[in-house]
């Protein structure tokens, strides 16, 4: 997406909704390979309920999806519902051309703590939440037994990451902690685990900037420190590349998604899963909240039965469904959840970050701000800037960006 073709469809959108069409059928775009089972059952059950209307999905792989959604809208013929991440909504929102989503109080307490936030934007919500990912810590113990360290005792501070890291690298052929530096959004998405486990923020309640904080000067120093006990040459890994490296012993730690656990399976490595360490600022438990979600697009003249489906399936019952069967970080508590987290014990830090984790920062210019923090962490990996210099540069663009 660009501001430049943003623009050129505000009005043809505005033109649309001014004269809206009066459709039985809903247009929803859903990215993927192939319809998920779960959700097609809800939308039958819901044209079922919903005598005269029919729903129309179409399946877009994941890297043309959101351009597709994209191009429609602001052609002035956009899709009715679709799915899109959350990062973009403010950007769809402030060129007019998706339709705010309420939520009562009722709907948004039935959530984990913060996942409202993801969608949120001027006390508005402007999505609903369908997938949720969250962040873990994994470690090797065999690594950790060649390296003297007590391989049933993972680190719970930064200090004590870097300190087992350190050992690992000078007593094993592994490296110490897989540290993500490439310019890919996940580098991104790693720094802000360690800005949410140490109460940081790049944008407050207010909306003002805020990443020139001591929370996050402390992350981006622990960064640097890191990088003597990473594998080599940081920049060039991204966050699948270097789970690869952790699934072939070759790195002592790493920070994951759920998914890292059916590959480990496969593996003759002894690993264990715990909560992400805290730096020393930290209140409790904390992780990046990310969530996708299913955004209703102006114009189309059925835009309330939209919001209406989206809500239908997306409701507490087959949203927890769909979450079970995909293996996603499930986005409401409920008693089923609780048995999950009893049967599987690795489940339990992906819920647990949840009270203090913090959302993917809302930028019109998402891009804009990705390339900023990439930069920012970059810069400090390959020794070009002090942590202190690279944070008071991107927090001033930031503001620039803002």
């Amino acid at each position: 997406m660009t501001k430049a073709l943003l623009r050129t469809g505000v009005a043809a959108a505005a033109l649309m909704a001014a004269m809206p069409a009066m459709a039985e059928e809903i247009t929803m775009i859903v990215c993927g390979d192939a319809m998920n089972p779960v959700q097609q059952k809800y939308i039958d059950q819901w044209v079922a309920e919903n005598e005269g209307w029919t729903v129309a999905t179409e399946v877009v792989g994941w890297g043309q999806c959101q351009d597709k959604v994209t191009t429609l809208a602001v052609a002035g013929t956009p899709v009715g519902l679709a799915y899109v991440g959350s990062r973009t909504l403010k950007e769809f929102a402030d060129y007019g051309l998706i339709e705010p989503i309420p939520m009562t109080d009722e709907e948004k307490a039935a959530y984990y703590p913060n996942v409202v936030d993801t969608v949120t934007y001027e006390d508005q919500q402007w999505g609903v939440p369908v997938a949720f990912s969250t962040k873990a810590f994994y470690w090797n113990k065999d690594l950790f037994r060649a390296a003297g360290l007590d391989p049933e005792t993972p680190p719970k501070t930064w200090a004590e990451v870097i300190e087992d890291a350190k050992a690992i690298t000078e007593k094993t052929d592994a490296a110490g902690f897989g540290l993500v530096a490439k310019t890919f959004d996940n580098t991104v998405h790693q720094f802000l685990h360690w800005v949410y486990t140490n109460n940081g923020q790049v944008v407050d309640a207010e909306g003002n900037i805020v990443l020139n904080s001591p929370q996050n000067l402390e992350a981006l120093q622990a960064y640097k420190d890191l990088v003597p006990y990473s594998e080599e040459g940081p920049t060039a890994y991204e966050q699948n590349e270097v789970r690869a490296i952790f699934l072939d012993g070759g790195v002592g730690m790493m920070h994951a998604s759920i998914s890292a656990v059916s590959r480990l399976k496969d593996t003759q490595i002894d690993w264990g899963i715990a909560n992400l360490p805290l730096g020393p600022e930290a209140k409790g438990p904390g992780t990046l909240l990310i969530t996708d979600s299913l955004a209703v697009f102006s114009g189309t003249g059925y835009e309330e039965k939209a919001i209406e489906l989206a809500k239908y399936i997306t409701a507490p019952a087959p949203q927890e469904e769909y979450d079970l069967d995909q293996g996603l970080t499930p986005l409401r508590p409920s008693a089923k959840i609780d048995s999950l987290v009893a049967e599987h014990p690795y489940w339990a830090p992906y819920i647990d970050g949840i009270e203090f984790g913090g959302p993917e920062p809302l930028f019109t210019d998402y891009r804009g701000f990705q390339n900023i923090m990439i930069e920012m962490v970059q810069s400090v990996v390959t020794g070009q800037a002090e942590p202190a210099d690279a944070l008071a540069k991107a927090d001033a663009a930031l503001k620039d960006l803002k």
